[in-house]
């Protein structure tokens, strides 16, 4: 079943062009990766489908309904997720009151239960909740942004860059997380500069370059491609 729908969708910020022409569908229950040179509109994307772009004309579907000109909360609300590269945690509060800001649209009765549920899911939970989040390392900060975003049920979560300064070690948790929430049945769209691993863990991928559509298919046929790879995403 298409999960996502996005047609002949042309945005970018104010008078600004960056986004023309691009059709995509995603699955439900998918992931789907969004790949490309920098400068190619990936993060764009994912904020017009949030709706934090200017659209100019096209149309988006989520789940059968036209939520083109909706509001981020309105979206939020229908249960998109949408974790951007920065900005994704408030540095200057603790764990607990980052949860609880995320958990705004949960009656407070069901907060505290629904926090240190998900909570358990990820590598921070021996963490205490007292801590300030600004003393975190960054891919512990990115595990609690995930949790945050679970505070919402989201049945879709659009990640930009999540593996983005993190060592190796905690880009591999962070996939595999990725994966379990997938696994779980959430349908994921991931942007991501680590081309190889975001293809391996993904079901379709999409290229971008100069803000349209290159490739679109199966995750594998884009690692394998014998142009494509190398020419954009420095796959040899």
């Amino acid at each position: 079943m298409t999960y996502l729908t996005i047609s002949n969708l042309n945005a970018g910020y104010f008078k600004i062009p960056v986004l023309a022409d691009i059709n995509l569908t995603v699955p439900e229950k998918s992931i789907c990766t969004i790949v490309g040179p920098n400068g190619s509109g990936k993060s764009t994307l994912l904020k017009t489908i949030f709706g934090l772009t200017t659209i100019y004309n096209g149309s988006i579907k989520f789940n059968g309904k036209d939520i083109t000109n909706l509001k981020p909360y309105e979206k939020v609300k229908l249960g998109m997720a949408y974790l951007p590269q920065t900005g994704n945690v408030f540095p200057n509060l603790t764990i607990r009151e980052n949860m609880i800001m995320a958990g705004y649209l949960l009656p407070k009765k069901e907060i505290k239960e629904k926090m240190e549920s998900i909570l358990k899911m990820f590598p921070i939970a021996n963490i205490p909740l007292d801590k300030k989040v600004l003393t975190l390392s960054g891919g512990e900060r990115q595990m609690l942004a995930m949790a945050m975003s679970l505070m919402s049920n989201p049945s879709l979560m659009m990640f930009d860059e999540p593996s983005a300064n993190l060592s190796p070690k905690l880009a591999y948790q962070v996939f595999q997380k990725i994966k379990e929430l997938n696994e779980s049945g959430i349908t994921i769209i991931l942007v991501e500069q680590n081309v190889k691993q975001a293809l391996e863990i993904s079901d379709i991928a999409y290229l971008l370059v100069s803000g349209r559509v290159r490739f679109q298919g199966k995750s594998n046929d884009l690692l394998e491609h014998p142009e494509l790879g190398k020419l954009y995403l420095g796959i040899s």
